[in-house]
């Protein structure tokens, strides 16, 4: 290659033919590429070269702590777990498709990371952008971008990630003024954008954690309705009563068609048998109901 056609190459930005023009004229010879093919093998090695650039980029930029792909995870043990549920989630790409949020929820150590890891990887691989941060330094930057009025720059970047995972949610506490403007982040996103959290705290204790009952019910409506219904009924169950004993769970089948029927006018037994049975797959049909219109997945 001579002098000028690298200079050519460079000002273009073509650094796959720059670096493989040898490779790539030693193929088209052995192969006896038409002119035809020869410009599509050319272009298609440096549409390759970029797509794979662009790629580790936003991998890069999304600042992950420690790359934990999906494929690696230990669903072994983690017996808990509904894999086939979290994969059917991750293959079907709607948390993204349809900007959903999916809350982790569960004690230190379950590998709720690693899963809000591996579908924020999946979510850069696949062109979208995506930062992960944790949630005591979000909320620090956030507090302290009120001393320069830079709050709403701030809010609006962290507003436009395609995908935005906040780990280890109640780990810290937190000030009023931290709580407002984690709402205003979360209200900006609310079905626009895709959210992952993380939390050893069920959504009950919100309340306490971030010591506003009405921002937490509030977070609520924007989390719980898009992370399930069971989560949603155990939250709205214990504002009701003071606790539910489920008898006959480990008969009701792991799978195939199955119908609870509940008649309570009040929809208390319905919450309960929602909240209690040991499915992921329910559906709610509940005519007349207001209270279960707030779960997405009723009918």
């Amino acid at each position: 290659m001579d002098e000028e056609l690298q200079k050519i190459l460079k000002h273009l930005r073509l650094n796959g033919l720059l670096t493989q023009w040898d490779e790539l004229l030693a193929a088209a010879r052995r192969g006896r590429f038409s002119h035809e093919r020869l410009l599509q093998h050319v272009f298609q090695a440096e549409y390759r070269l970029k797509t794979e650039q662009a790629r580790m980029l936003r991998r890069k930029r999304a600042h992950i702590p420690e790359i934990l792909e999906i494929e690696t995870f230990p669903f072994a043990r983690q017996s808990k777990l509904d894999r086939k549920r979290v994969m059917s989630l991750y293959d079907s790409f709607d948390y993204m498709t349809r900007q959903r949020n999916i809350a982790w929820l569960g004690p230190t150590g379950c590998g709720k990371t690693g899963l809000a890891t591996g579908f924020l990887l999946q979510a850069l691989d696949r062109g979208h952008r995506g930062y992960f941060i944790t949630f005591p330094e979000l909320v620090a930057k956030l507090y302290a971008s009120l001393a320069d009025h830079s709050q709403e720059k701030l809010l609006r970047k962290f507003s436009r990630y395609d995908c935005l995972v906040i780990d280890e949610v109640g780990y810290v506490e937190v000030e009023p003024t931290q709580v407002g403007l984690f709402f205003t982040l979360m209200q900006k996103r609310h079905k626009t954008k895709t959210t992952l959290i993380t939390s050893n705290l069920g959504f009950r204790e919100w309340g306490t954690f971030l010591k506003n009952k009405h921002l937490a019910s509030a977070l609520f409506d924007r989390l719980v309705v898009e992370c399930g219904t069971q989560e949603g009924a155990r939250t709205f169950l214990s504002r009701l009563v003071s606790g539910v004993r489920a008898h006959g769970v480990e008969r009701v089948p792991q799978q195939g068609p199955v119908v609870f029927a509940c008649n309570h006018p009040g929809a208390v037994d319905g919450l309960a048998a929602l909240a209690e049975m040991p499915r992921g797959d329910i559906k709610v049909f509940a005519t007349g109901q207001p209270i279960f219109r707030r779960f997405r997945c009723s009918d």
